[in-house]
């Protein structure tokens, strides 16, 4: 069967109920942003306390003084990484860069985490919407 043949057997109803699936579809794609949101803001913490709150999309460097000494994070591309730390396990420097989530230096006290900061003005669920 053509896909000629399979058209010309479809109903008025048909057509109507597949168009409108598709711009269901691509009006689905455009709001897509507002429900899911990039990851736009880099939270950095050092021994439980603010130390940074910096712009995802700005490459920088930056150091933070934990309690064992300074541990460096790098920012680049929408993506953050910690280069350089005091721990002797070095885990927070093998985890590599991240895109979303978080990356930990517990010996260090070190905390920096991917995210949006109006996240909870912009959450839904079944109860609201």
């Amino acid at each position: 069967m053509s896909l000629k043949e399979l058209f010309h057997n479809t109903t008025l109803a048909d057509r109507i109920l597949f168009s409108l699936m598709i711009v269901l579809s691509l009006s689905g794609i455009a709001f897509i942003k507002e429900i899911l949101p990039d990851n736009f803001t880099v939270h950095i913490y050092a021994d439980g306390y603010p130390a940074y709150i910096l712009p995802l999309d700005k490459n920088r460097v930056v150091s933070v003084e934990g309690p064992q000494g300074k541990t460096v994070v790098e920012i680049k591309d929408h993506q953050v990484r910690i280069i350089e730390s005091p721990c002797h396990n070095k885990l927070c420097i093998q985890t590599g860069w991240v895109r979303s989530g978080a990356v930990l230096c517990l010996p260090n006290r070190i905390v920096v985490t991917l995210g949006d900061p109006d996240k909870h003005k912009k959450t839904v669920d079944a109860t609201t919407g």
